[in-house]
């Protein structure tokens, strides 16, 4: 994560079994099968740029040349897919809202990259916090009211393994692979349900570090998403190996993002380490599979999770799971793991919404992971994203998602048509 480490059309709803079995994610509990679950696997035979019919994007290619037209410069699709990405100079590098252009490299992410991408590092010093020693207690209906409160820093709690196959017991879960300015990176994200496509979402959340530089930076590259990563559990030395089946690694296959967005502050005030921007640290991308099986990313997966952008305050938040795919050590990045808290309050900008933080000691990797409570329906909800945590990797912190979080996923919504 960044670590944080202080380093079918067939409707598919995510069901809880209960806090108690740490919300265990179903797929056949959401009416999932194995209909639709077609593998991609990239082969790096052909660019989508040489079949004009087809267009860069793997689709029509109009959604992709409308952002191409919408830019404030000159933009070289053709010399860009032959290796203008790499191109990191400020002149070249997209930075606003609306100015994401990620079009297809096939064959880019094969499992021996995937082994080479390690974790943003952004991390805070406790340096940085300063705890009220006597806090409030807001009304449960009253999250407005807990800001600039910190409550004491959360006894660690050990993370445990997701129960394998996680296409039953995580499917929405899955790792985010992305190109910055250090080489290949990684994170973690979920698929997400979409109000505007119910049933048919292609969106998932992750951390707005996993996507954007933040503040003197711009939009990472070449992001793609691969759910239920490592399905089967093998180890790292087979995972990222030329010899192991592409399927082991990504039994839905991989998802390339068209588009993405996250939060202005994050934009404005995100910084490689510390906690500036960390409470607006969210994004949202629309994604499409490498091979397309006319299904969408929820259909493919069986399942995906409601976010709550008016969950309560902490005091009526209860008891919360965050999951991610740790890279760090103890950890490979090739296993799902969770951590099951009842969260408390960290502030680092009064001006905005608390962050939840969380005992967990979950690392770098899990980034962008999900946190998740059953509401009063009994359904699973994303409240928030892993963001940052201590270099002792103690804690975990996320932001609550308010009406800005809330305009970047309508955003995202809106470019998917």
């Amino acid at each position: 994560m960044s670590s944080i480490r202080r380093r079918s059309r067939r409707r598919a709803a995510l069901a809880a079994t209960s806090l108690a079995a740490c919300l265990a994610l179903t797929a056949t509990a959401c009416g999932g099968d194995d209909e639709g679950n077609g593998l991609a696997q990239p082969s790096g035979e052909t660019s989508a740029a040489d079949d004009p019919e087809q267009g860069a994007d793997g689709g029509s290619g109009d959604e992709l040349q409308d952002l191409i037209d919408n830019l404030p410069f000159d933009f070289d699709l053709q010399a860009w897919l032959d290796g203008g990405w790499e191109n990191w100079d400020s002149d070249n590098w997209l930075r606003d809202i609306g100015e994401f252009v990620n079009p297809i490299i096939e064959g880019l992410w094969d499992t021996e990259r995937m082994g080479e991408a390690e974790d943003p590092g952004q991390s805070i010093d406790e340096g940085e916090i300063e705890e009220d020693p006597n806090p409030e207690t807001p009304a449960e209906n009253d999250p407005m009211g807990d800001r600039g409160v910190t409550d004491p820093e959360p006894s660690a709690i050990e993370a445990e393994a997701v129960p394998m196959p996680y296409t039953e017991n995580g499917a929405p879960v899955g790792k985010v692979f992305f190109d910055s300015p250090d080489g290949p990176m990684v994170c973690s994200g979920t698929v997400i349900q979409d109000p505007a496509h119910p049933g048919q979402s292609n969106l998932v959340a992750t951390a707005g570090h996993c996507v954007h530089a933040g503040a003197g930076g711009g939009w990472y590259r070449n992001i793609q998403f691969i759910p239920a990563f490592n399905n089967g559990g093998l180890p790292a030395d087979q995972v990222y190996s030329e010899s192991v089946a592409y399927e082991q690694v990504a039994p839905y296959g991989a998802f390339w993002a068209d588009y993405v967005s996250t939060t202005q502050y994050w934009i404005d005030n995100g910084t490689e380490s510390g906690g500036d921007g960390a409470h607006g640290d969210f994004a949202v991308m629309s994604v499409q599979p490498m091979e397309d099986t006319g299904l969408s990313l929820e259909e493919t997966v069986g399942a995906a999770v409601p976010v709550n952008f008016d969950a309560p305050a902490v005091s009526g938040l209860g008891t919360v799971t965050l999951y991610g795919f740790p890279e760090a050590a103890p950890y490979d990045g090739v296993a799902m793991y969770r951590c099951t808290a009842e969260p408390g309050r960290l502030s680092l900008d009064a001006s905005m919404p608390v962050m939840y933080w969380a005992g967990c000691t979950m690392t770098s990797g899990a980034s962008g992971g999900p946190w998740l409570r059953t509401n009063g329906d009994g359904q699973a909800e994303l409240v928030s994203v892993n963001s940052i945590g201590p270099m002792e990797s103690t804690w975990l912190a996320g932001p609550r998602l308010d009406d800005e979080a809330q305009g970047v996923l309508e955003h995202v919504s809106a470019q998917v048509g």
